[in-house]
Formats: C-alpha cells, structure tokens, sequence
C-alpha cells in the first residue's frame, strides 16, 4: 500500500499504554511524501477519535466532519498524539484531507509545536 500525506488510514494501534489511544482506529499521515516514497519503515500519524466533546480546543484538537473524507462519524484529529508506526500496522486507506483541512491541520501543528 502506498501511504501518502493527509490520507487517512486504519491503523492497528494496539496495545493502549497511557494516554495512547489503542485498537484500530482511523489517523491521518502527517509525514512528507519525500519520506514516505523512501519506503521508510515507518510513518508519522496523528490519531482521529469520533469522542468529538472537545472539538474545540484547537490545536489539541482539529474537528472533521462525518461527511468528511471517508469517516462514519464526526470525529477530532488528535494533535497531541504524534506517534510514528510500523507500515505493517496500516490495514487499508479510508479517504483523503480536503486542501482546507489539511491546512487547518498544518496550522494546528505549527501551533501546537510553536513553530
């Protein structure tokens, strides 16, 4: 499978430890396509989690709604939650970020990181 920046994918994140959130669940690729056509083991996501009662603690938090991009439900991106995951973990891609959303999200990281 080819992974790209802004899909959004379902990835095994089994097993939870703290306030990682576990089980397969959508997330979205943050990490460059430079990286990621270097078939590198590994890719940099933030988790997506339809527990939406804080959508608005931005840049915690950025809100996608259910018709967005391939979700069943209205969710939040979890900005604070970087991980890097192994690829074998990535079961199948989901949708895409919209141009818009990929630069709340973009703007969500800079702020988040203050960059």
């Amino acid at each position: 499978m080819k992974i790209k920046r802004w899909g959004i994918y379902l990835v095994n994140l089994d097993p939870n430890i703290g306030t990682k959130p576990g089980k397969v669940r959508p997330a979205v690729v943050v990490q460059s396509d430079i990286v990621n056509d270097t078939h590198h083991p590994s890719t940099v996501i933030l988790p997506i989690s339809s527990k939406t009662r804080n959508k608005d603690q931005f840049p915690l938090r950025v809100f996608i709604e259910q018709t967005e991009s391939g979700l069943e439900k209205d969710s939040v991106i979890l900005v604070d939650q970087i991980l890097a995951w192994d690829n074998r973990r990535f079961i199948k891609q989901i949708g895409m970020l919209s141009r818009q959303k990929s630069q709340q999200l973009e703007s969500a990281i800079r702020d988040f990181f203050e960059l």
